[in-house]
């Protein structure tokens, strides 16, 4: 169902979807119908952007069901990847060394107890205490400093994102928190029930690189539609010309979103997909 606000009268040119607790199932699957629906809007001349928090490696969920140009937007905005050619890194909007080891400070002054991780485009590394939920092969185990250092043997691969997780901090608090302290620096936001932040470059996000994307192909914000679920998605969702918010949203992303859709498990981007295509196309 869709919140009580009038419903777009036309189809929009983009759609642009989160994948985690919004196309996904939360068995990380894609259903039939969600792929049908997708596979009928870009049949219909619409272009879909995946743009999600994950980085290009985690991209195989939904790499059988890419059509038409096949990009996505990756790492909350901080990589574009072609999803045609392997998952290769197009375009890199990084975090800069410095600006990382800034963040590092100011986090670890306000919140000790804090442990990083730090994303690279070859993937990710990470510090001895922080939960390696998806420890890829190859990652180096050190403190922060030593990954981040000049001196690692990574350090020519640009830093995409920076993850702080803490075991003890409510997530939103602990988000609040490191924006007061160390906002000037980079962009916070999180899309994990845990106190995980995600930490991107200044002015880097799915908005903003979704923006770029757009500019290049003539799309303006209001042919645009968007789903998400977290507060890593709201400047997306306000960027867009329509957003909706699925119905198992963050009460942040409910709050900010004209229009409501069904929960990711019974395909709320489908559903609305669906009926966008039975829209006339704008003038």
């Amino acid at each position: 169902m869709t919140h009580a606000l009038a419903f777009p009268t036309t189809r929009p040119r983009l759609i642009a979807t989160d994948l985690d607790g919004t196309l996904l199932r939360d068995d990380k699957s894609v259903s039939d119908r969600t792929v049908a629906a997708l596979a009928a809007a870009e049949e219909a001349g619409i272009e879909v952007f995946f743009v999600t928090g994950r980085p290009a490696r985690w991209m195989d969920v939904v790499a059988d069901h890419v059509h038409g140009h096949g990009l996505a937007i990756c790492a909350n905005g901080a990589a574009v990847v072609d999803l045609h050619r392997g998952r290769r890194i197009v375009q890199v909007r990084d975090l800069p060394h410095g600006t990382a080891l800034a963040v590092v400070k100011e986090l670890r002054t306000t919140a000790p107890e804090v442990n990083f991780a730090v994303e690279r485009t070859g993937g990710i590394h990470y510090e001895p205490r922080y939960p390696q939920f998806h420890l890829d092969p190859g990652a180096v185990i050190a403190p922060i400093e030593e990954l981040l250092s000049q001196d690692s043997e990574y350090a020519d691969q640009p830093v995409l994102k920076l993850l702080a997780h803490h075991g003890e901090l409510p997530p939103d608090d602990f988000l609040r928190t490191a924006r007061e302290v160390a906002g000037h620096h980079a962009e916070f936001t999180r899309s994990s029930p845990n106190a995980l932040l995600e930490i991107s470059g200044p002015g880097v996000s799915k908005a903003s690189t979704l923006a770029l994307c757009c500019a290049r192909r003539g799309v303006a914000p209001e042919e645009v539609v968007a789903f998400g679920d977290m507060p890593n998605d709201l400047e997306m969702l306000t960027w867009a010309g329509a957003s909706f918010a699925m119905a198992n949203a963050h009460p942040d992303v409910l709050a900010a979103t004209p229009y409501r859709t069904s929960t990711n498990e019974d395909d709320g981007v489908a559903v609305v997909i669906e009926r966008l295509l039975s829209l006339p196309s704008a003038a």
